[in-house]
């Protein structure tokens, strides 16, 4: 099975280990035959029939394991029997290094490593954004798994990570060479050097790292950005953005690049002017950096909402997913929040959603920047209630579901001239009544106060 590499029963040790000791008597030649009865409880002749008699269960044991490897009864029992929980959602199997995404899932280490390397920005289980890539150890599913196995005589074989972080003194060398290239008067060897740059910092970690180590190497690697903003070559301008995106994919680089001006320069540049694929990944770096709240709040003062918001109306596939991650995570920062209903997020975001264009992320924007009294007010304005209405219906995702109705929610607490559409949808298709009975609970929540608060003033219009 697929977990016998990971996961196996090893019945032999203790016989190992009693062979051992009886081996390291045999051959003592300072002690007698008396002591060894002392130390083993028998004399050297017993000794040595014992450790034959070892030696034979230990050959039958092999024989029984050689010819039980495909049995079911034997090693796979302990696969089937382990519980669901402790398997990776991505693998499906047993875990060695469980660890917790920011969405509260769990999985194993490199398993979800492998997921995030690959580009991905969501959690593999629920589909959501990740507000950031960090990973916590989840020390009760180890500890569980851990008791789990021992319970059962099992035996889980450790990982061993190498040493990502370390640069050898070669590679140290070759890298200062190529930054050292991007002062070069010829675009040329500016533009070779930026290719290898690329290159390096995606396929290997430790280069990543170094540039954490200093903020010389990121002002010498941006230099060609900040000259000649005008003349920037296309090329030469995407690998050096897409050079930086590897760059902040490493967790501890993220606060010393997110806290230079000048990333933040070139970045915005990037996004207003770039090619479609430089805008994308300048998005896609924005994104990585807003794992820290405190770069949350440095990208949002710095502009970049609006960019990005255009960039998601723009109507490029790769780059709108970017662009929406990015502004997902800035605006779980309250600040952000008005930032981005004064560039104009909300008709951005309604219509792609009017469109059924990532509809689950962009509404969760939407939702979230329901609690913007300004953004409440222009969802109702453009007619948001009867968008939501129809998404509520068509679709059969729960969290898309609950995202409609709260922002239904938040609309109708702040608009009453919206009550009317609400008790004529909920006359014709009792689409609020339904939600209550079968959403989830934030949302049946969210339908029965939208309920009692349209249908009391007909009660009180009947009891008058």
């Amino acid at each position: 099975m697929a977990k016998s590499a990971v996961f196996e029963r090893d019945p032999t040790v203790n016989l190992k280990k009693e062979l051992q000791r009886l081996v390291e008597s045999i051959v003592d030649d300072s002690l007698s035959d008396e002591e060894i009865g002392v130390r083993l409880g028998f004399g050297f002749t017993e000794c040595v029939d014992k450790a034959i008699k070892v030696l034979k269960e230990l050959k039958e044991g092999r024989k029984r394991r050689s010819y039980d490897d495909d049995d079911d009864n034997n090693l796979s029992m302990s696969f089937d029997c382990c519980p669901e929980e402790f398997n990776c959602p991505i693998s499906n199997e047993i875990m060695r290094d469980p660890v917790i995404v920011s969405t509260g899932k769990t999985y194993d280490r490199p398993s979800i490593q492998k997921w995030l390397k690959a580009g991905n920005r969501t959690c593999p289980k629920t589909q959501q954004v990740l507000s950031h890539t960090i990973l916590t150890p989840n020390h009760l599913v180890r500890d569980m798994i851990a008791q789990w196995c021992n319970n059962h005589g099992a035996y889980l074989s450790p990982l061993h990570y190498p040493d990502e972080n370390r640069l050898t003194e070669p590679n140290h060398n070759h890298l200062l060479s190529h930054l050292k290239k991007l002062s070069s008067t010829s675009l040329f060897e500016q533009k070779e050097a930026a290719k290898t740059l690329r290159s390096l910092t995606k396929k290997n970690p430790s280069f990543r790292a170094f540039f954490g180590e200093s903020s010389d190497a990121i002002t010498e690697l941006l230099t060609p950005l900040s000259r000649n903003k005008n003349e920037t070559d296309p090329d030469l301008q995407e690998d050096l953005i897409t050079t930086l995106l590897n760059i902040s994919i490493h967790d501890n680089n993220k606060k010393l690049v997110g806290e230079m001006p000048m990333v933040m320069m070139v970045l915005l540049d990037a996004l207003k002017s770039g090619t479609i694929e430089t805008r994308s990944n300048s998005a896609a770096t924005l994104f990585t950096l807003s794992a820290l709240d405190s770069n949350k709040l440095i990208i949002g003062k710095s502009g970049a909402l609006k960019p990005l918001i255009a960039l998601l109306e723009s109507g490029h596939a790769l780059a709108m997913k970017d662009a929406a991650s990015a502004i997902f995570n800035l605006c779980i920062m309250h600040e952000n929040k008005s930032r981005a209903v004064e560039d104009g997020a909300i008709s951005v975001l309604l219509n792609k959603i009017e469109d059924r264009v990532h509809v689950d992320e962009l509404l969760a924007i939407l939702a979230m920047l329901s609690s913007n009294q300004k953004g409440v007010e222009e969802m109702s304005d453009i007619g948001a209630v009867s968008c939501l209405f129809s998404l509520i219906k068509e679709t059969t995702c729960a969290r898309n579901k609950e995202n409609c109705i709260v922002i239904i929610y938040a609309i109708c607490f702040s608009d009453r001239t919206k009550w009317k559409e609400m008790r004529e949808e909920e006359s014709a298709y009792a689409t609020l009544s339904q939600l209550a009975q079968n959403g989830t609970s934030r949302a049946k929540r969210k339908a029965n106060a939208i309920l009692e608060r349209i249908n009391r003033p007909i009660s009180r219009m009947h009891t008058a």
